[in-house]
């Protein structure tokens, strides 16, 4: 099992969420990715390095991006969460 952190983006943006059925979507796809983080898609380009695992709820598509560290202890930090539509531009936006 990998340890899950946050940045404060995606701290920010799950406390923001009072939806039950998609904090339990979240629920699900964090646990799955603690479990083995490498079911997401590794990005290229300006994203080399982050990961991007999709999450669906009620018709619509939700994005969690993440890295994964393993030097000394097996880390996953959530970078950002939120609806697929301009994510990746604030993705790139937050990474700067």
């Amino acid at each position: 099992m990998y340890e899950l952190r946050f940045a404060k983006a995606a701290e920010k943006y799950f406390k923001k969420i009072r939806e039950k059925g998609l904090k339990t979507a979240y629920r699900t796809a964090l646990h799955k990715l603690s479990s083995d983080p490498y079911i997401g898609e590794l990005k290229t380009g300006d994203l080399a390095g982050v990961y991007g695992y999709d999450v669906y709820y009620s018709k619509t598509n939700y994005e969690i991006a993440y890295r994964i560290y393993e030097e000394d202890d097996k880390i996953v930090v959530v970078i950002l969460a939120g609806t697929r539509e301009n994510f990746y531009n604030e993705l790139k936006r937050y990474m700067k």
